[in-house]
């Protein structure tokens, strides 16, 4: 029995590219891998969703983090600010772009291109690489967001590039005051 076209029309297909495929992931998940040799500066795949105002992007926020508390939620943002007024919310099943993973090295990245995202090739990507590109997180909610890439820049949380820096001065002071704590802690053995 095949499905009637009024339902399958209402329902829209993956995205595809002819540069990437879909495979599990090492990293977290699905992930997307280059399905032949991508050259730098390649239009991958665009990153597709609905267009949102920031009031709604903010509302969708709270809720998300809402659940992620509860533990009904993966964690997973989807969103990109688009311009001063707009979001795209990528969260859309359909969205295959949605599925590219964090790597704080990684080889492609996001541009914003007359407010369309396109996932980009940051520089030449070999065939079976897995597509990565940095979130590019702020230090809100750091904790929130443990990354997964283990590449030799990674502080342990998805954050921006720019923020690494107080991520690793934060986990250090941490580190101190915890050995610290455990030295006070330790009773002396007499």
């Amino acid at each position: 029995m095949s499905t009637p076209k009024s339902i399958t029309a209402k329902r829209p297909r993956p995205t595809r590219s002819p540069w990437a495929k879909l495979r599990s992931s090492a990293i977290h998940g699905r992930g997307l891998y280059a399905s032949k040799a991508i050259p730098q500066g390649t239009k991958i795949i665009e990153y597709l969703g609905e267009r949102i105002t920031k009031v709604e992007s903010d509302r969708r926020e709270k809720l998300r983090q809402e659940r992620a508390k509860r533990g009904t939620d993966d964690g997973c943002v989807y969103v990109f600010e688009l311009n001063k007024r707009h979001d795209l919310d990528g969260s859309m099943a359909w969205n295959t772009a949605r599925l590219i993973n964090h790597s704080c090295a990684g080889n492609c990245e996001s541009q914003n291109i007359r407010g369309h995202i396109w996932i980009m090739a940051a520089r030449d990507i070999a065939e079976g690489e897995e597509l990565t590109f940095d979130y590019g997180f702020g230090m809100d909610n750091w904790r929130a967001h443990p990354c997964r890439c283990g590449t030799a820049k990674c502080v342990g949380f998805i954050v921006t590039k720019m923020q690494r820096w107080r991520v690793r001065k934060l986990l250090k002071a941490e580190a101190r005051v915890n050995q610290r704590k455990a030295k006070t802690a330790t009773p002396a053995i007499t």
